[in-house]
């Protein structure tokens, strides 16, 4: 069986009983969490790639680990651009941390190695990768055996997806995070980030990578940059991601939606083009 992880991206909780752009945060991934568990244990863990908050209120840390507890599977929490570092280690015993105290760390799978990092600038909704966190991600990548492949984790894009808006605050130093990870790409099996709200897929350079929607509210598909910048009620998602020897699969799993499923196959005695064309679409 291919070895299974769950991506879960922009869950943006605020404190306990808020509703954020009329949506309820808490209940939302609570029920993205009920059904990773109904049909998704057997994952190995979960990685929440950042946006864990809105504000980076104690109290929002404190209700996303309330939420969080209730996964069957161990997860890693990341921060993106509306959490705080020092309030969410504080908070997080599932945030790893590196030796300079940035929310960055590794996790060694039978599929390579997971590499968490760190790119919250506190300043700015734009990422940002400093010298000490270009230095553990050269080292990590350098200390690895040469034949070790590598899942790289961020919050931010480090390239335009785009969506205008999104672009303009995605990591600054997207020049130097190509050229540390330059000698390592043909290692670099996928990338996934978060921040943008949106389900994106294809490759940079030659790195798959993938984002999702998140867990409350999404950013509207718009790629003129003379239009506003929208955000939308549209679906939440998490990802299901399935990799062996030889391939890696991200299914984006749309939880809450709610439409009618049937069987492809027609009932005993009954022909199948008579039951594609006067199938009635009813609950």
């Amino acid at each position: 069986m291919p070895f299974k992880f769950i991506h879960i991206t922009d869950t943006h909780l605020a404190n306990p009983g808020l509703k954020l752009y009329g949506l309820d945060p808490r209940a939302r991934l609570d029920a993205a969490i009920a059904d990773i568990n109904q049909h998704q244990s057997d994952a190995a863990f979960a990685v929440v790639t950042g946006d864990l908050t809105h504000w980076g209120e104690a109290e929002s840390y404190a209700n996303f680990a309330d939420a969080m507890a209730a996964l069957k599977i161990p997860y890693i929490a990341m921060v993106g651009n509306h959490d705080k570092r020092v309030t969410c280690l504080d908070a997080l015993k599932a945030a790893p941390r590196d030796a300079n105290g940035f929310v960055q760390g590794t996790r060694t799978t039978e599929h390579g190695l997971f590499v968490f990092l760190d790119t919250l600038d506190e300043t700015s909704h734009a990422g940002e990768m400093c010298a000490k966190r270009f230095d553990w991600l050269a080292s990590t990548l350098a200390a690895a055996p040469a034949d070790r492949e590598f899942v790289v984790f961020m919050h931010h894009p480090p390239f335009p997806v785009g969506v205008h808006a999104m672009d303009e605050i995605g990591l600054k130093q997207s020049a130097e995070f190509a050229e540390v990870i330059a000698p390592y790409r043909t290692r670099i099996r996928h990338l996934f980030f978060g921040h943008v709200h949106r389900p994106i897929f294809g490759s940079f350079g030659k790195i798959p990578f993938s984002t999702l929607r998140g867990t409350n509210h999404q950013v509207w598909f718009e790629l003129d940059a003379n239009t506003p910048h929208l955000a939308s009620h549209e679906p939440p998602a998490y990802g299901v991601v399935l990799i062996d020897d030889e391939n890696l699969v991200v299914h984006s799993h749309d939880f809450l939606d709610d439409s009618l499923r049937f069987p492809f196959e027609p009932p005993a005695g009954m022909d199948g083009r008579d039951y594609a064309l006067k199938f009635a679409a009813v609950r």
